[in-house]
Formats: C-alpha cells, sequence, structure tokens
C-alpha cells in the first residue's frame, strides 16, 4: 500500500488539498473553525452538564475536552471517509487508481484538523493546572491508533455507502447514540462493576479514557487495556480492507 502511496504521491497531495480547501470555501474564518468547532461545543457541555454532573468531578473542563476532543475526530473523520468513494466516482470510474486514496486524504485533513485543537486542548491543560508529566509521550499510541480505527471505519463505511445510501442516516443516528454512551460528559464510577466493564465494549471511550487516564490521573493503563485497543483496530482494519478488496470492481458499477 506505501507504494501505491509513492506511485501516486502528486494525486495524494492533491486531494488533500482539495478537500481541506474544499471544507473552508467561502467561510469568513476558515481554518479557525477547526478550533472554534470543538471549543464552542466544550463551551456548550460545560454550561449545561457542569451543575448537574460536574459538581465532583476534578479538573472537569479538562475531563470535558477529552471527551469531545476524540469523539468529534472520531465522527468528523468517519463521516467525511464514508463519502470518500461517491465524492470521487468522477475520477476512478475514468483513472484506475487505488480507491484507498480518496479515503486517505479525507483522514489527512481532519487529521491535521485534529492536530490544531490537540494544541488548544494541552493550552487548556495549562489553565486548567494540569500537571504536565512524562507519561504524556504515551498519548501517542490511542492517537495513532485512533487514526488507523477512523481509516478502518472510513473504509467499512465508504465501501456500504456506495451500495446502501441509507447508511448516512443511520450513521448519523448512531453516533448520536454512541456520544451519549461514550460517558463525554459523566462519570461511570457510580455505576456497578459489570456496567462499567460493558463501556469497555465502546471503542470511542476507550480512547477517551485513554486521555483521561493520562492527563487528569497521570497514570499509564494497563498493558491488557493497550491490548484491548489494538484489537479493536486491528478488527475493523481487517474488516475494511476486505470489503474494498472484495467489492473493489463492483464499486464501478453502483456509483
Amino acid at each position: 500500500m506505501i507504494q501505491k502511496i509513492k506511485k501516486y504521491q502528486f494525486l495524494f497531495e492533491e486531494l488533500v488539498k482539495r478537500d481541506f480547501k474544499k471544507k473552508y470555501k467561502r467561510t469568513v474564518l476558515g481554518m479557525a473553525w477547526s478550533i472554534l468547532s470543538p471549543l464552542l461545543t466544550l463551551l456548550v457541555m460545560r454550561l449545561v452538564f457542569t451543575q448537574f454532573f460536574g459538581r465532583n468531578t476534578p479538573h472537569y473542563t479538562t475531563y470535558l475536552f477529552c471527551g469531545t476532543l476524540v469523539f468529534s475526530y472520531f465522527n468528523e473523520s468517519t463521516s467525511q471517509g464514508m463519502h470518500s468513494l461517491m465524492g470521487n466516482s468522477g475520477i476512478f470510474t475514468k483513472v484506475n487508481v487505488p480507491k484507498y486514496l480518496f479515503l486517505l486524504s479525507k483522514n489527512v485533513q481532519t487529521l491535521i484538523n485534529f492536530g490544531l485543537t490537540l494544541c488548544v486542548f494541552f493550552v487548556f491543560c495549562i489553565i486548567d493546572r494540569i500537571t504536565f508529566t512524562w507519561k504524556f509521550i504515551f498519548l501517542l499510541y490511542p492517537i495513532i491508533c485512533l487514526v488507523l480505527f477512523n481509516i478502518g471505519v472510513g473504509l467499512v463505511l465508504s465501501a456500504l455507502f456506495v451500495f446502501f445510501r441509507d447508511i448516512q442516516y443511520l450513521w448519523s443516528i448512531f453516533t448520536q447514540l454512541l456520544m451519549y454512551m461514550s460517558a463525554i460528559f459523566y462519570t461511570i464510577d457510580k455505576y456497578n462493576p459489570t456496567i462499567q466493564n460493558l463501556f469497555l465494549m465502546n471503542p470511542v471511550y476507550l480512547f477517551i479514557r485513554y486521555f483521561r487516564k493520562i492527563v487528569i490521573e497521570a497514570t499509564v493503563p494497563t498493558v491488557w487495556f493497550h491490548l484491548l485497543l489494538l484489537t479493536d483496530v486491528i478488527i475493523i482494519l481487517g474488516i475494511g480492507f476486505w470489503m474494498y478488496k472484495k467489492y473493489n470492481t463492483k464499486f464501478l458499477y453502483y456509483v
């Protein structure tokens, strides 16, 4: 795959530039929306949920930001990735290029937005008097896993979207449900151990939990937790690439 990306490097770079420019076309603030959007979401959630859930939660603003940071990136990356094939059908129906290039270009664009927001997140950590430790280097692990996980989900969604247009509406409803199931604005400490273990079945919660463990609790998750994250990534990537390989030629007949 890496060799093919190098072979089509010019096309890949142009796709990333096009997606990035297209997102902010005819907007007054342009790239600033990459930072303002999650910040406004954080502000609204803080105003709404502080009195209900945040009274006894240390560093509640950072706690919220961890959740919105991870979920916003996941939601943006997968939602845009879903349309990557259909949005570029005019290209791959005329030119024989690896179809996953379109998905990867979308992910690079959303990763840039995530990186900008992550910088703001660290500033908020300073304001919230979070102690920066050497353990922050471990954040690279969930970030890399999250990038790969988003690619895997995007592969599955973009393939399904070619055959079933209804998937875009179902995914919108599912992500809304997923947001409430990811403990973004509340803690799970009051639930019994069985319920808490059920949250571990949600990969998005795992990524959020990892961030909170490092940033707020200054502890590194267990080896088991690392393996659980990695397993989710491998499974979804495997399914995604399998679908692209199996339906590669069929895509042409449905776009």
